[in-house]
């Protein structure tokens, strides 16, 4: 009997992989980072889907804002063969998350690019489509090398300074001291800049208030928004709350506007898997001590809590609370104080224990023990894992008995990138969820949280031109150092299971910067 069921389990999965390997995504990213596109193709590839994505020379790069012309066309060429669409918003209308920010295009055009969404829709209505878009967003100053108006390198505090103050004004929270605090501000930054920068954002905006009536009419299948870089108050959540108001007749499973950017691709990508396989993941969540799911991390226009719901909804999935009926057990490792620090501040990120580290390992190893799938977003820091985390990971052999682990850029890109791929780990083995875990350590634990400090320090020394954000020069001789540090963290650090070896690793800039970098490897027997 016992080898009869194990005979239709085989065959179960086998029937399940043939179906998706005959399967194929349109996807269209909001750019070619390795966090929107390789990693998200990678994710998916272990199902077996073949994901279409426009070649080199369409999507937005470094120096390169995208043609959105070119990739509609090759959608429509593309589209007869999917069998679902994951589209960027932005990439088929400004060209990718940088062109949303810097674009001059007239309102007619981004109105005849938009309405394009419309027609793509009549052409193939069998196609589903599942779009992501981003709010403009609001950073709080701007370096030389920031991909804002030039302007905003020079009145970037004063323009984030003011909106906070609109947004508070138009919550009726603005105080006395805020009014006469607005006014300077407004006799301070030249007009002409005010006007510029805000109508960019009302076509952004408008051209999102489109995209809310194509999902009322049922165009999109899902619209998922994201405030890009943002905070409790400021223009992005100014904006946020209007167009929130707007489409407060549409449900959560057809809409939502969360903060976040770049983790939106994966989770349409992963609702589109969920759908398609007709599962809804059930996760459950635990947050560790202290402020927990109340935290508002950096970069962010909600609780932390608010986004690791709107991720699990996003994704296909449902919360509960009974964590032995999971299909993923999310763990959040949060800091009790509530902060989220930066990752490359040595004197906070240190591998020696702490309180709040006990007491979070305490659970996951417990969920481990009794044989629920994992997931842990790493949220403690922003740009990169908390290494006193990492360190009792390893400690207690926990690296590869977890299913995900999301530590990147800011909370919610984590978070919400663990969800996303976290609910589809259970179609996966053990090889391929073993790939993801050491892609996401080696990216985030090793790089973000330990040698990019030292890359930059080490950019600084080098002759020839180029700075941390436009390599130049000095990219050869960091992209060397860059895998000689990798490859030594990685044989130090990282205990893989089951004898697998990792070979053929290389370490890239993508963007010819140090913000990021693209870890390519094979796990060998």
């Amino acid at each position: 009997m016992k080898q009869i069921l194990m005979t239709l389990l085989a065959l179960i999965i086998l029937t399940s992989t043939a179906s998706a390997q005959s399967k194929k995504i349109l996807y269209v990213p909001i750019d070619d980072r390795p966090c929107n596109l390789y990693q998200v193709v990678q994710v998916a590839e272990k199902l077996g889907y073949e994901i279409l994505t426009p070649p080199e020379g369409m999507i937005g790069t470094k120096g390169f804002n995208g043609d959105p012309e070119k990739m509609w066309a090759w959608l429509d060429e593309n589209a007869p063969q999917a069998n679902f669409a994951v589209l960027s918003t932005d990439a088929l209308i400004y060209g990718s998350l940088v062109g949303s920010r810097l674009h001059d295009l007239d309102a007619e055009t981004i109105l005849e690019r938009a309405q394009r969404f419309k027609t793509f829709h009549e052409k193939f209505s069998y196609l589903p489509i599942y779009a992501f878009g981003t709010i403009m967003r609001t950073p709080r100053s701007a370096s030389a090398s920031s991909a804002e108006p030039e302007y905003y390198k020079e009145y970037g505090a004063k323009f984030f300074n003011y909106t906070v103050l609109l947004d508070k004004q138009e919550m009726g929270k603005l105080s006395g001291g805020d009014k006469r605090a607005m006014k300077k501000l407004e006799a301070e930054i030249p007009k002409e800049y005010l006007d510029d920068w805000f109508m960019r954002r009302a076509k952004n905006s408008d051209a999102n208030e489109l995209f809310i009536d194509y999902t009322r009419a049922g165009i999109f299948d899902y619209f998922l928004l994201g405030c890009d870089d943002s905070a409790m108050y400021s223009q992005t959540h100014r904006e946020s709350r209007k167009l929130t108001e707007l489409s407060s007749d549409l449900g959560k499973t057809a809409i939502q506007i969360t903060s976040g950017a770049d983790e939106l691709g994966m989770l349409m990508i992963s609702r589109g898997i969920n759908h398609d396989r007709d599962e809804i993941p059930f996760v459950s969540v635990i947050y560790n001590d202290g402020t927990g799911e109340e935290t508002f991390p950096a970069y962010c226009n909600e609780p932390l809590g608010v986004s690791v719901e709107a991720a699990i909804t996003a994704a296909g999935g449902l919360r509960i609370s009974a964590h032995e009926r999971a299909d993923l057990v999310l763990a959040v490792n949060t800091r009790e104080n509530g902060k989220t620090y930066e990752s490359s501040v040595a004197k906070k990120n240190k591998t020696r224990q702490r309180t709040d580290i006990k007491t979070f390992i305490k659970p996951v190893k417990n969920f481990i023990k009794k044989g629920y799938p994992v997931a842990i977003a790493d949220v403690s820091f922003s740009n990169g894992a908390d290494n006193a985390l990492m360190k009792q990971l390893q400690r207690n052999d926990l690296q590869y008995r977890i299913k995900a682990y999301g530590g990147w850029n800011t909370a919610t890109n984590s978070s919400g990138f663990v969800i996303g791929a976290g609910v589809l780990t259970k179609f996966m083995d053990d090889k391929d969820v073993a790939e993801l875990l050491t892609t996401r350590y080696l990216d985030e634990w090793a790089y973000q949280a330990n040698i990019r400090q030292e890359i930059v320090g080490t950019s600084y020394g080098l002759t020839g031109e180029g700075t941390p954000m436009d390599l130049k020069d000095k990219l050869q001789p960091l992209e060397k150092l860059l895998n000689e540090r990798m490859k030594a963290f990685a044989a130090e650090n990282l205990k893989l299971p089951n004898h697998w070896r990792l070979e053929n690793l290389n370490v890239r800039f993508p963007w010819k910067r140090t913000f990021e970098c693209d870890p390519r490897f094979k796990l060998v027997d």
